[in-house]
């Protein structure tokens, strides 16, 4: 049950991506990085991976690791992150997005109070880095791969095997919370709210003219501080997240579609279009046409 990876988001940067089915809730995932980045998203699901090769860099809030290969991420749900390569040699991803329900069942089962929502409703827990180096964390790990190998093969039961290692995923964090918290400030925490409520505006006017005034009001904060939460958070200013947002919907488009590069442009923001050739290949290395050539070539 390998999925292809294709992040849909919302207006608010929440993946819209159906993970799994209503009776078994997870998805598994390869994901090549040198091929695409994980833009900035969050969702409902608990996520959880390993680097299979290479080296990634994962952001979760304000906090970025580098993940090795054999080491994991758990991301816990609702939490804003991202992913990419690390280095040229680029990196892949053995992923794992699944409800918490699938672990705890029924909201009034024990499982689900005991076990699950002290992790999954841990504000001041966004996740952590698994590491090859700490004997327990490793262990997890282990566990992360074996789930994926067995959504992937589908033998026979595997759903309970699946269930079995994600509890005991679960059970592992659950176990050392307390000694592994680090309580967010009340300005990390009020950051990301701010973050969704810009990238939201972002998601709904990147077509129109906007400025750094208008996306700070969209979070009723000042100019600077509007620039401040950005830097801290996403490591980018408004203005340059809102370009490479602008290019991203664009190189969508050029591959789903036959309008013409030039509608594009304007659907998208850019009222020049030589400037948006320039920047598409700035960030793209490739014009528009090229992109669209080479898609539509590979199949994508």
């Amino acid at each position: 049950m390998l999925s292809q990876c294709n992040t849909i988001l919302d207006r608010s940067n929440r993946e819209q991506t159906k993970h799994g089915t209503a009776s078994f809730p997870i998805a598994c995932y390869h994901d090549d990085l040198a091929r695409e980045a994980v833009p900035w998203h969050w969702h409902d699901e608990v996520e959880a991976f390993v680097v299979s090769e290479g080296t990634a860099v994962v952001t979760l809030g304000t906090e970025s690791c580098v993940v090795r290969a054999g080491e994991g991420i758990f991301i816990n749900a609702g939490v804003l992150h991202s992913c990419e390569a690390f280095g040229a040699d680029g990196s892949r991803l053995h992923s794992l997005v699944f409800h918490s329900r699938l672990v705890g069942g029924s909201v009034e089962s024990v499982f689900h109070q005991k076990y699950v929502l002290p992790v999954t409703e841990n504000r001041a827990f966004p996740g952590i880095h698994l590491r090859r180096d700490v004997p327990w964390q490793a262990a997890l790990a282990e566990e992360i791969e074996g789930a994926w190998q067995d959504c992937v093969a589908e033998s026979p039961y595997f759903e309970l095997r699946v269930r079995d290692r994600l509890s005991r995923l679960l059970a592992g964090l659950g176990a050392r919370l307390a000694s592994m918290e680090t309580p967010g400030s009340p300005r990390t925490l009020r950051n990301g709210e701010r973050i969704k409520a810009m990238l939201q505006f972002i998601m709904d006017h990147y077509g129109e003219e906007i400025t750094n005034a208008d996306i700070a009001r969209s979070a009723s904060v000042s100019e600077s501080e509007c620039l401040r939460c950005f830097r801290a958070t996403i490591g980018s200013t408004p203005i340059r997240y809102l370009r490479e947002y602008r290019v991203e919907q664009a190189a969508q488009m050029l591959i789903s579609t036959e309008m013409p590069v030039g509608e594009i442009a304007a659907r998208c923001g850019f009222l020049d279009a030589s400037y948006f050739t320039k920047t598409f290949r700035e960030l793209k290395g490739a014009t528009p046409g090229e992109y669209r050539r080479a898609g539509r070539g590979s199949g994508g």
